[in-house]
Formats: structure tokens, C-alpha cells, sequence
């Protein structure tokens, strides 16, 4: 009863017991697959090995290997009630027989074994390029991930027109027939093909790069910095999207055209040096010179701000309310810059009450008139 058979795939006869084989085999190697990967891994963390990204593509192609062997074994168990059926005979039974298309089970398997083996060179080419760039006296970890996803592309891409060709699919014509629909496609996804273009110009011109910390403010290139923007930090770069993250510690994931079309400020790149600014406002009458000194003091009590540059105590403007005064100080771009100047905000409150010298509230004056004859009926 359980030996009946109940479908067929290609030339084999699938019974209960082929299903209950291949369940086995495949949830066995994919068990084994993981202690594999874990066995390497502990070895790997006892022996005080830096896990790098070459290490961790050995990992991976070892214990994606098991699969192979399971392949393996699966056709083996196919033998069971299928004694006379050669692997060959397997191979050539033909799934799809039309006249301009053929597709048999050695054209899948082949097509399996070029993603498998893209898969495999993907991983090898980290470990390529990593060592290439171990080597390098100035090695930079952003820019081999830049070469190692521009490797992942060509590879992937050569992968799939050679399964077209496999397949007797003419990519020419393919591409020439479907040129109307092509257009409509691209104006429809013209934001996403923007994306797309945008990714790769990332990637090649690596002014920015995984690990810059930037800043992005919306608005043209040529508009003033606005205190909408976003200070992150770059985790991945992909062909379409990029994925950063906020100081709160939340992974966004964003259209690449915000990095090349919006106003990025990268704090990795150039001057480590930034000139930071605190706005404040006293009461008309303080005494200025001693609030001056207040101000250096509290900005030179921290110890981020550095020494060796002026600090700048300025009058910025005459406001409604009190004199508008402006705390220039030097820094490095800091993820913490915020902490930093909240820090010193709390030391200029402390100074200030223990001076008794007063930040004024805003004031208004509000006349009313009760003159009747002077209201106007509406």
C-alpha cells in the first residue's frame, strides 16, 4: 500500500516511501548544515580568530556543501521502485517540448547548478578581495565592501543571461520584441530605475561609503542647513535602497536618490574639526563681559571642546525679549555632538543661577482700549 505509486516525476513513479526518503534527507542535511556552520564557528571563536568577511565566506561555503551530498542521496533514493531509470534517463525526460522551446530536467539542473555555483563564487570573491585588500598597506574596509557588491552584480548578472542561452532564449530578440513594453515598464518605474542609477553611482564615486556618518537635509544642494536633518550612520548600501542608522538606535531604510539628490554633509570625510554654535538670550542690563566669561568657562569645562581654537562669546542680535547671544566653540563631528552641547547647557544654567543673572521670558504688551466709539462693528 505504501509502495503505491502517487504521481510521477519525470520518468521516476513518487510513492509514500520516496516522500518519506527525501523529507529525511533534506531535513537531516539541513541539520547538519547548521552544526557544521556552528562546529566552525565555535572553533573558529576558540582560537581567537577575528571573524572577517573572507572567514565567515569559508564558513559558508563549507557548510552550504552539505547540500550537494544531499542531492546526491535524494537521487539515490529515487532508485527505490524506480530500479530500471537511469540518472540519464532523468535528465533527458523532457518537461516542455514545443517547437521554438525545450526544457527538460537537465536544463533545470544545470540552471540550479549555475545559481548554486554563482552562489559559491559570490562567497569566494570575498575572500578574494579580502585578502587583496589584508594586503594592501592602506586597506579600507568600505572600500572592498564597495568591490565586493560590484563583483556580487557582475556575477549574478552573467549567471542569468547564461541560463537564458542555456535555454535557447534569444536575449536580443527578447529585448527587441518587448521594447514597447519596456518603455511603458520605465515610465512607470522611472523613481525605481532613478534608485537604481543612483545605487551605482554610490557605489563607483565612494564619496559615500558603509560606516560614514552623515547628515542629509531635504531641500536643494544650494538651501541653508535646516534643523530637520538627519544625522546617521551608513550600515548597507544596495543597487536600490540604503539602509542607515539614527542615533536612536532604528535602522531606516531609504531610497538611494535621498543620498545623491538631497544636501548630504559627510562627517567622516574632510576636517575632523567643526565649529559648533549655542544660542541664548539674557535680560537686557546683565552685565555682558561677566556673562562672556560664564560662557568660556562652561564651553572650556568640557573636555570635547578643544583648547588649541578660540571660543567666540557673540551678540547676535537685539531680540524682543532679551540680548541674543551666540557660544562659538570648536569639536570633533561626533555621533554624540547633541550630548555634548546639552552638556554644556546645563554647566551655563549652573553658573547662571549661581550668579543670579536671569534667561528672560518672552513678553508681550497688550493695550486695550474702551473707548466705544472707537470699535468697529463688524
Amino acid at each position: 500500500m505504501l509502495s503505491t505509486t502517487l504521481f510521477s516525476l519525470g520518468p521516476f513513479k513518487i510513492c509514500f516511501w520516496n516522500l518519506v526518503f527525501l523529507t529525511l534527507i533534506f531535513f537531516i542535511a539541513a541539520i547538519l548544515k547548521r552544526i557544521v556552520h556552528r562546529f566552525l564557528k565555535k572553533y573558529v571563536e576558540t582560537a581567537n580568530i577575528n571573524m572577517e568577511g573572507r572567514r565567515v565566506a569559508w564558513l559558508k561555503l563549507i557548510s552550504q556543501s552539505v547540500y550537494l551530498l544531499a542531492i546526491y542521496l535524494a537521487f539515490l533514493s529515487l532508485k527505490f521502485n524506480n530500479k530500471l531509470i537511469t540518472f540519464q534517463d532523468f535528465l533527458n525526460f523532457k518537461l516542455i517540448d514545443l517547437k521554438s522551446f525545450h526544457l527538460n530536467f537537465f536544463d533545470i539542473f544545470v540552471i540550479l547548478t549555475i545559481f548554486f555555483a554563482s552562489r559559491i563564487l559570490v562567497n569566494f570573491s570575498k575572500i578574494v578581495i579580502g585578502r587583496k585588500f589584508r594586503k594592501a598597506a592602506n586597506s579600507d574596509i568600505s572600500t572592498e565592501y564597495v568591490y565586493v557588491k560590484i563583483a556580487k552584480y557582475f556575477i549574478y548578472v552573467f549567471a542569468i543571461i547564461f541560463c537564458l542561452q542555456i535555454l535557447d532564449v534569444d536575449v536580443t530578440l527578447l529585448l527587441t520584441g518587448s521594447a514597447a513594453l519596456l518603455v511603458g515598464i520605465g515610465l512607470g518605474l522611472q523613481d525605481v530605475f532613478k534608485d537604481v542609477f543612483a545605487g551605482f553611482v554610490l557605489l563607483f564615486e565612494g564619496n559615500l561609503r558603509v560606516g560614514d556618518i552623515v547628515e542629509i537635509t531635504s531641500g536643494s544642494k544650494n538651501s541653508t542647513k535646516s534643523s530637520s536633518g538627519i544625522v546617521a550612520k551608513i550600515v548597507k548600501i544596495n543597487v536600490r535602497t540604503s539602509q542607515i542608522q539614527t542615533r536612536e538606535g532604528n535602522v531606516l531604510i531609504i531610497p538611494n536618490t535621498r543620498l545623491t539628490q538631497e544636501q548630504v554633509e559627510n562627517w567622516s570625510h574632510g576636517s575632523e574639526l567643526t565649529r559648533f554654535i549655542i544660542n541664548l538670550t539674557v535680560e537686557y542690563g546683565a552685565n555682558t563681559e561677566l556673562i562672556k566669561r560664564l560662557l568660556k568657562q562652561a564651553a572650556l569645562a568640557h573636555p570635547k571642546v578643544k583648547k588649541s581654537h578660540p571660543i567666540l562669546v557673540r551678540l547676535a542680535n537685539f531680540g524682543d525679549s532679551g540680548l541674543e547671544l551666540e557660544l562659538v566653540f570648536w569639536a570633533d563631528q561626533s555621533w554624540d555632538i547633541n550630548n555634548y552641547k546639552s552638556e554644556i547647557r546645563f554647566e551655563i544654567d549652573r553658573l547662571f543661577r549661581e550668579y543670579e543673572i536671569k534667561i528672560p521670558y518672552p513678553k508681550r504688551d497688550i493695550l486695550m482700549n474702551s473707548d466705544k466709539e472707537n470699535l468697529i462693528e463688524k
